[in-house]
């Protein structure tokens, strides 16, 4: 059986990795992922996961999506592409609780599809001046959803998490293996 991760992400390669799964390819998805006009983040989470499963068409193989939302509230933050961007997204997150949703859809050969989303609650501690600085100055937000990695140096700055801390990396791997076992996918 054949296993296709409709990601570019290469921390969703690494989280399949780590439970002994190495997609036969890996085949980013094309497509808007502009919000809708008060889209809320759950809603949008599930939509950008299965866009990216539909947009994969190979046949005869499990396809594997996910998409992950960092919101403050209602608000849906951004994958920071300039450093103004992740300033902004950081300040704002600074000494306050937000969450992070990934949703995951697999669509299984036969056209199956199962879905799950994962919601954790992360919470900064408030970033010093300095402190904002220097994790800008690493270029870790680059591309990351609220400009952030928690499994990097933001980790210094994680005062609480509840949830799938691999959900926050990207794939929640626990609600991951139970979509491809249910699916019939052989998890080592």
């Amino acid at each position: 059986m054949r296993l296709v991760l409709a990601s570019a992400s290469p921390r969703r390669a690494a989280l399949l990795a780590q439970i002994g799964l190495v997609p036969d390819a890996i085949l980013p998805a094309d497509i808007d992922e502009t919000p809708l006009r008060d889209e809320n983040p759950r809603l949008y989470a599930q939509r950008m996961a299965r866009e990216k499963c539909a947009a994969i068409e190979v046949p005869d193989c499990f396809v594997l999506a996910a998409d992950t939302v960092v919101a403050a509230g209602r608000r849906i933050l951004p994958k920071a592409e300039t450093e103004a961007e992740a300033r902004k997204c950081l300040e704002l997150l600074s000494g306050r609780r937000h969450r992070v949703l990934t949703c995951v859809v697999l669509r299984a050969p036969d056209g199956r599809l199962a879905e799950r989303v994962t919601e954790s609650a992360v919470t900064f501690a408030r970033l010093s001046p300095g402190q904002l600085t220097a994790y800008l100055a690493s270029g870790e937000w680059q591309g990351k959803a609220g400009g952030y990695g928690v499994q990097g140096r933001a980790a210094a700055h994680i005062r609480f998490l509840s949830g799938s801390y691999s959900g926050v990396v990207g794939l929640p791997l626990f609600k991951t293996t139970q979509l491809l076992r249910g699916l019939g996918y052989p998890v080592p």
